[in-house]
């Protein structure tokens, strides 16, 4: 059977998305474990942290919490009209009579036919799209929590109706969004370079995993991360031990 250029596409990008999907999955299941060892989820550890002190002296602190979250919805507004604006950009050059691929027959390894240059772009439209989509809810989450950390703390002290447990699970959610949106927004990068070729994914992927690990990871830091567990562990048995009484 002769080689066909479209085996590169076959092999090559697949196996370079499967890189970066691997490394994320591996962070999540960091993010969950070990916590502290992690970026991720040491931040939010200290957004939790920031919510409880913000709640407990709210009238000292209550213009610090708008302009912290303000700062926080215009970098996810920044990051959602930039996608949006990639998504009209590729769909007025999916849309145009010009055909994109002429000019790189002789330039493209792999496949470059009409359905291979129109995949490629309508990749590239699905992820601006999805992370537009990722940014504007993490925007929504935002802005209720803008709300509710500056309400008067209720009466009902021992059930409250809005607690700071329930303003840290808005802004955890917000930002997690807000993450994700972002790393979207870098798998573009690879799927970009395939217009170039499949090769050019590759070595992209291999090449974003250690400097995503390196920017994800904090590095000496078991020692906290295994003191905070077992803090967490204590915590949970005399949660469960004030609840039998």
């Amino acid at each position: 059977m002769a080689w066909k250029k479209s085996y590169l596409d076959l092999i090559l990008v697949p196996l370079g998305l499967s890189v970066m999907l691997a490394y994320h999955m591996w962070l999540w299941n960091k993010v969950r474990t070990k916590p502290l060892s992690t970026v991720i989820g040491t931040n939010a550890i200290g957004r939790r942290l920031w919510v409880s002190s913000i709640m407990k002296d709210n009238d000292k602190k209550n213009i610090l919490a708008v302009q912290t979250l303000r700062n926080t919805i215009m970098g996810a507004t920044l990051m959602a009209t930039t996608s949006i604006l990639l998504c009209c950009g590729l769909a007025a050059v999916i849309s145009s009579t010009y055909s994109l691929k002429k000019p790189l027959n002789d330039s493209v390894y792999g496949a470059h036919g009409e359905f291979m240059v129109a995949l490629k772009y309508v990749t590239l439209l699905l992820i601006f799209l999805f992370s537009f989509l990722c940014h504007s809810l993490s925007i929504r989450f935002i802005n209720q929590v803008n709300f509710l950390i500056n309400c008067p703390p209720d009466d009902n002290v021992h059930n409250p109706i809005i607690c700071p447990e329930y303003v840290s699970q808005l802004l955890e959610r917000g930002f997690t969004l807000n993450t994700v949106g972002n790393r979207i927004f870098y798998a573009a990068l690879p799927v970009l370079l395939w217009i170039f070729g499949p090769a050019l994914v590759f070595l992209c992927s291999l090449t974003l995993v250690p400097v995503l690990y390196n920017l994800d990871v904090v590095f000496g830091n078991e020692l906290a991360d295994s003191n905070y567990k077992g803090k967490m562990q204590g915590n949970e048995n005399r949660e469960e031990g004030v609840t039998r009484v």
